[in-house]
């Protein structure tokens, strides 16, 4: 599809990566982008729709997608990372379940009828090279993302004859608030953006958008303790 003149909806788009998804979108020549967030009014930017929007709650959820009716774009961005360890008990491990997986799931299955109303369209699930590997302060985030790349797999089959796209994205860390604990190589949210956006007009069901993540799934194919060498 084409990013000029369409209408696209971004979740979690108040900050970081979400709102350089606007930005670039706005750039790009869209229409009309509905900007969500939890608190609408963290949303400032005069030229996006800024949209109220949890995607943990169902008739929040439900609420968004009766007023974007017009939606021909679903960025499904918004997403949590708690640095829960899998011993750490469950609520932090049940946050982030329910932020990346079941709200991702929850916010296509409102949106896919509209989108085939609207022509078919796409989403964008964004994803981690954390859906391959985990470490000890990622194992519900890498479990939450692990089970959204799945379900970006059967949206994919589920939603191919309305003819709506369905594009997974993978990346390490990106240069923005969630990962500004981390002392290592950062990818630019601007440089994620445009890869993706590339990636949607040119009908792409997978964006590898850095070195890190084309390197983890290159990996899984091979000894799991070159992925692990902790337990070799």
């Amino acid at each position: 599809m084409k990013i000029n003149g369409s209408v696209a909806l971004v979740t979690g788009a108040n900050r970081g990566l979400g709102k350089a998804f606007t930005e670039e979108l706005l750039a790009r020549g869209a229409s009309k982008v509905y900007a969500t967030a939890r608190v609408a009014a963290s949303i400032t930017d005069p030229r996006v729709v800024p949209l109220q929007l949890d995607v943990t709650d169902p008739a929040s959820v439900a609420a968004a997608a009766k007023q974007a009716g017009d939606v021909q774009l679903l960025i499904n961005n918004a997403g949590i990372a708690t640095g829960a360890g899998i011993l750490d008990g469950d609520e932090a491990l049940r946050r982030e379940m329910e932020t990346n997986y079941f709200g991702t799931v929850r916010v296509a299955h409102e949106f896919a009828p509209i989108l085939a109303a609207n022509g078919g369209g796409a989403i964008v699930n964004v994803l981690s090279a954390l859906s391959w590997f985990s470490l000890p302060t990622t194992a519900g985030y890498s479990a939450s993302k692990s089970a959204a790349w799945a379900a970006t797999n059967a949206l994919r089959l589920a939603l191919h004859d309305q003819g709506t796209l369905v594009t997974g994205v993978h990346i390490g860390y990106i240069d923005t608030d969630m990962a500004a604990h981390v002392d290592g190589p950062k990818v630019a949210p601007q440089h994620v953006v445009a890869q993706v956006l590339d990636g949607v007009e040119e009908g792409l069901p997978e964006v590898l958008a850095d070195d890190v993540s084309r390197q983890v799934k290159s990996g899984l194919s091979g000894d799991l303790r070159n992925l692990y060498p902790a337990i070799a």
